[in-house]
């Protein structure tokens, strides 16, 4: 249920997963801390304001869905709503935006 950092970069360098389907990566953290840190390319949509609207859920039909979080627990849990919600394939970042930083991205702030 969880993906490593490094597959995430691989695959939205790509825009596609390694079957070949669109990646759409859920940042589930509050707006202060997208604010503090963000990875280009994610989609805003805290956890406290879920689930989101049916439109944004229409929008990642087909897609690959990857959420992350600070270190992993909240996109955990909002993977597995995914999972239990028509998207089955639907994986969490493991250590989030703060692995991201350590692996990927050192210009992204760790807090």
């Amino acid at each position: 249920m969880e993906v490593d950092v490094s597959t995430v970069k691989r695959w939205l360098d790509r825009g596609l997963d390694d079957s070949g389907v669109p990646i759409c990566l859920i940042d589930c953290r509050e707006p202060a801390e997208y604010q503090t840190a963000s990875i280009h390319g994610a989609t805003l949509v805290p956890m406290s304001q879920w689930p989101p609207s049916q439109e944004l859920i229409d929008s990642w039909q087909g897609k690959h869905v990857v959420v992350h979080c600070h270190h992993g627990g909240r996109s955990l849990r909002v993977a597995n709503w995914f999972r239990q919600n028509g998207f089955p394939d639907a994986l969490s970042m493991a250590g989030g935006i703060d692995q991201w930083s350590l692996e990927i991205d050192p210009r992204i702030l760790q807090y």
